[in-house]
């Protein structure tokens, strides 16, 4: 796409937006300062810290897009507005070739090693979290501030509400994991997290606190450095494989493409999880992920990691109106890695905050189909971002039907909104000639809010397996195919279904029951591996027409 004013640099006003932008800047600062107050989307202050927060970058984007003014509106404002096209339909060649036959995954054989793989998503540290302080308030994060008297007050250990975590919540979860250091146990057995510690670590991102009205890049540098810090120390020798999420930038979900460069560019960030990661991740990673945010590495012989960027394909990242199409050529270098892998007769699990079907239409529909060309390469998908416990199924291509693989989401750390504390734990085929390296069962953990802010102050945490799911779901075994068929169980089996609305919720559902449209919906979204499809849908025979099912999903993406 062509682009206009593409001078990024050279600004006395500020680096990264030309002089003669800077009127406009301030204008549309004024104009969007003014919606959110009249719209009530935030108090006043709240309001003008957020713009003066995106507002340079967010018209430096547009500037070097090719919105016309009807475009920007109805971006801005909705299809009453103007009609907004920028991000068009685009497809990657996939490889020549051919697709090798389907092997159907087989369980392992008796008596071959398994690995349990640690999965640590959405931690969302707020420094500022104060035990005592008001759990409720206007803004868009709370359980912050002086402590007050009286009830609703945050509790010490995290609170149901519009809060994040402290610290020392995070470090007890750490503490208390198998691999820790200085590991204890308070006998009582409830908090076992299985047989053995883990081999390797998956950590998707969303690190900082969702103050997003007034973070800056001092901020989220200390949490990516102090959380790392604080994963280093607790899980010693363990080797941990980072993604990048979206509440990693400042801006909020501001990553530009690799060709936009100087202060505006991405740099800052992603030269500081090279430095942060470089025990983990070998040269050759570090080097991709300096340049993009992503990068591949081997787990173990027999198993590849790829860490994929998922901010290139966010609908909220501003900058991709310059180009949505294959920005930074992830997917392609995505192509080139499984290519290799499945030449090398070598596994991939693939890592990502955001899930793949809550992409831009085009990312996710091309994703689509690298999953269905790689089926038998990608041994398993892992994701976040949502801070539910779900699943994305996808099928293949040909009849929407048979299914080929499944994009685990796993529970946040966090307990926002209105959740418990939680983790994952995965349990994988493990390294052994033609190992499968897929995923066999996983493990819920969840810290009980209630119980834990009610114990006498000084008493450990007591972390509890929430749920395993083959035991949970009475699964014959954890691949695509009984996934799809729990799908259809949870559809006629209604205890079944208030079951898994109860995991969902990390042990903590909200008042409002599942009726039949929120049904509807969730069922839909987990047959759903790419954006937008009513063909993945149809199965179901849902009650609901399409538009209105997507209304649903979008009441949900609070994250």
């Amino acid at each position: 796409m062509g682009s206009r004013g593409t001078h990024v640099s050279g600004s006395c006003v500020h680096p990264g937006v030309p002089p003669q932008l800077e009127p406009n800047v301030a204008r549309v600062g004024r104009v969007a300062s003014r919606l959110c107050q009249e719209l009530r989307l935030a108090r006043p202050p709240v309001c003008r810290q957020a713009v003066q927060l995106f507002q340079r970058d967010v018209v430096a984007a547009w500037a070097r897009s090719v919105l016309r003014p009807p475009e920007a509106c109805g971006l801005l404002l909705g299809p009453r507005c103007g009609h907004w096209d920028i991000l068009g339909a685009w497809n990657l060649s996939l490889p020549a070739a051919p697709k090798p036959p389907v092997q159907p995954p087989l369980p392992p054989p008796p008596g071959a090693p398994t690995a349990r793989i640690l999965f640590l998503t959405d931690l969302h540290w707020d420094r500022q979290y104060t035990p005592g302080s008001a759990a409720a308030c206007p803004d868009p994060l709370c359980c912050r501030g002086a402590p007050h008297d009286g009830p609703g007050a945050a509790g010490f250990w995290g609170t149901y509400g519009k809060c994040d975590l402290p610290l020392h919540t995070i470090d007890a979860l750490l503490a208390q994991l198998p691999n820790a250091s200085s590991h204890t146990s308070d006998g009582s057995g409830d908090a076992s997290n299985g047989t053995g510690g883990f081999a390797a670590a998956y950590w998707t991102g969303d690190i900082p606190a969702h103050d997003v009205w007034q973070q800056s890049r001092g901020d989220q540098l200390r949490a990516l450095r102090t959380v790392t810090a604080l994963l280093r120390a607790r899980l010693g020798g363990l080797r941990v494989f980072p993604a990048v999420g979206n509440h990693e930038a400042t801006p909020v979900n501001a990553f530009p493409p690799p060709y936009v460069r100087g202060n505006q560019s991405a740099a800052w960030l992603y030269d500081a999880m090279a430095e942060a990661w470089q025990g983990w991740l070998p040269p050759a990673a570090l080097r991709t992920l300096r340049a993009g945010g992503f990068y591949t590495a081997q787990v173990w012989p027999g198993l590849r990691l790829v860490s994929l960027n998922m901010n290139f394909c966010s609908q909220a990242n501003f900058w991709l109106l310059i180009n949505a199409t294959d920005p930074a050529g992830q997917l392609q270098w995505l192509m080139g890695v499984l290519a290799d892998a499945e030449r090398d007769g070598e596994k991939v699990h693939i890592i990502g905050h955001i899930p793949p079907a809550h992409c831009l239409h085009s990312w996710s529909w091309n994703y689509y189909r690298i999953i269905s060309r790689f089926e038998g390469t990608i041994a398993a998908q892992f994701f976040g971002h949502t801070h539910l416990d779900e699943f994305e199924l996808f099928y293949d291509e040909e009849t929407l039907s048979r299914p080929v693989s499944i994009a685990f989401v796993a529970p946040s750390v966090t307990t926002y909104i209105n959740l418990n504390p939680g983790y994952r734990v995965y349990e994988v085929a493990g390294s052994y000639p033609g190992s499968s390296h897929a995923v066999l069962d996983h493990e819920t953990f969840i810290l009980n809010l209630t119980e834990a802010n009610a114990a006498p102050p000084g008493t450990p945490p007591r972390w509890q397996r929430l749920y395993s799911a083959r035991e949970a779901y009475g699964l014959p075994a954890a691949f695509p195919a009984d996934w799809d068929l729990l799908v259809r169980r949870l559809q006629d089996d209604e205890r079944l279904f208030q079951r898994f609305w109860f995991h969902l919720h990390k042990g903590h559902p909200p008042r409002e029951p599942c009726g039949g449209p929120c049904k509807a919906a969730l069922l839909c979204a987990l047959r759903s591996g790419r954006a937008g499809d009513p063909a993945l849908c149809r199965p179901l025979r849902p009650a609901l027409p399409f538009p209105r099912i997507q209304e649903l999903w979008r009441q949900r993406q609070l994250c």
